[in-house]
């Protein structure tokens, strides 16, 4: 069996890109660290990785809209060695079968691409906009998962309990036909929750006010996955805000999950 091999991109104000990285190894794969001038440069192939992980921060110091600078540096900026652009480097990928997991700073750079939720590709039709509370939110959250959902990422999961860290992160689409495509085709895999894990609008329980409670999309094929909540930061029982008053720890951060199920699929596929 191949080793399955993970890509996380780091550079102009990511934070969490080694994080990532450990979930990544958790979960059996192989994994680097790389800047994006690594991979613009040609140093860095996409075709020697399965797994593109785009990590969460603050880009580019949130300057124009978060992730706005990233997703034109995604779109437009070519590889010197074959002077192509990325974004086409990155539609191989996608055509070869791979899979890309974006969080928060990582979810909104897909969504401006109009890598989520594709279809037409290239065009942005939903955005993450300032949270209604107008604050930054950093609390932790529970999430209802569509089991209906195409999403490999979350396959086998009913609810997740992750923590959010930020000031845009309000899902919002560009029409009304946008958003009933994203329900006919089941890809809200994640959506804020109650106590009860019933989907919410009601904060703090929905932390920014995303309409129908989104908190992650799925493409239609169900390998492209973005989330503004951080299972990345959930990797390890200890993550846990209560970790110290559990009578019984759990063997792993429940984070965990969407990174083994990646690795799972993949490793069926390759």
């Amino acid at each position: 069996m191949a080793q399955i091999k993970a890509l996380v991109i780091t550079g102009f104000g990511t934070n969490c890109e080694m994080e990532m990285s450990h979930a990544c190894r958790r979960a059996g794969a192989l994994s680097d660290v790389v800047h994006i001038s690594d991979v613009l440069n040609g140093s860095t192939r996409l075709t020697d990785y399965h797994f593109l992980n785009l990590a969460g921060g603050f880009l580019d110091g949130d300057d124009l809209g978060s992730a706005q600078v990233e997703s034109v540096r995604l779109k437009y900026a070519r590889i010197q060695t074959s002077g192509r652009t990325l974004f086409e480097e990155i539609r191989d990928f996608i055509d070869r079968g791979m899979i890309i997991l974006g969080v928060c700073n990582g979810f909104q750079a897909l969504v401006k691409t109009g890598l989520l939720p594709g279809n037409p590709m290239g065009k942005r039709r939903v955005s993450l906009s300032f949270n209604d509370s107008a604050k930054f939110e950093d609390r932790w959250v529970r999430l209802a998962v569509d089991p209906q959902s195409p999403c490999i990422f979350t396959r086998g999961l009913d609810r997740l309990f992750l923590p959010v860290r930020h000031g845009e992160g309000k899902f919002v689409c560009d029409n009304n036909g946008t958003l009933e495509e994203i329900k006919d085709g089941h890809l809200a895999a994640l959506k804020y929750a109650d106590e009860s894990y019933t989907p919410t609008m009601e904060y703090p329980a929905n932390p920014n006010g995303a309409v129908d409670a989104i908190a992650g999309i799925c493409d239609a094929t169900g390998r492209i996955f973005g989330l503004m909540p951080h299972p990345e930061a959930f990797n390890h029982p200890a993550n846990h805000p209560a970790w110290t008053r559990l009578k019984e720890l759990p063997e792993k951060g429940e984070g965990m999950a969407i990174f083994e199920n990646a690795v799972d699929f993949l490793k069926g596929i390759i």
